[in-house]
């Protein structure tokens, strides 16, 4: 299953960015093997439509789950419109974060617990 987890840093070992729009990195993780793909957040600085766009890129990827700590009612609402399930509340490392979610650590959310241009 491919996840992707929202990062500061550039490998497994970097710490969750809470943010899921404005995150700096997007790491996407195979749970299976952990083998990933480091996505630099080209909307980090955009001025508007973040989530709705980093929430196309989850899609174009093929990701199955969202690893976040917030997200926002536009990503939610794209994310849900792709089929891309997402959970909240992430913290830790990248790759703690995987191994919490392929133990059953988390639970899907289908709303945003942050309000709209928060940059979440």
């Amino acid at each position: 299953m491919k996840v992707c987890v929202t990062s500061q840093g550039v490998d497994l070992d970097a710490a969750v960015d809470s943010k899921f729009g404005r995150a700096q990195y997007f790491v996407v993780v195979d749970t299976e093997s952990f083998d990933f793909e480091l996505i630099d957040n080209a909307n980090i600085n955009g001025t508007g439509g973040v989530g709705v766009q980093s929430g196309k890129l989850m899609a174009d990827r093929g990701v199955e789950c969202v690893l976040t700590g917030n997200i926002g009612p536009n990503a939610s609402d794209t994310l849900n419109a792709a089929g891309i399930k997402f959970c909240l509340g992430a913290t830790g490392t990248v790759r703690e974060t995987v191994e919490k979610y392929r133990k059953g650590g988390f639970s899907a959310s289908q709303d945003s617990n942050v309000q709209s241009k928060t940059g979440a």
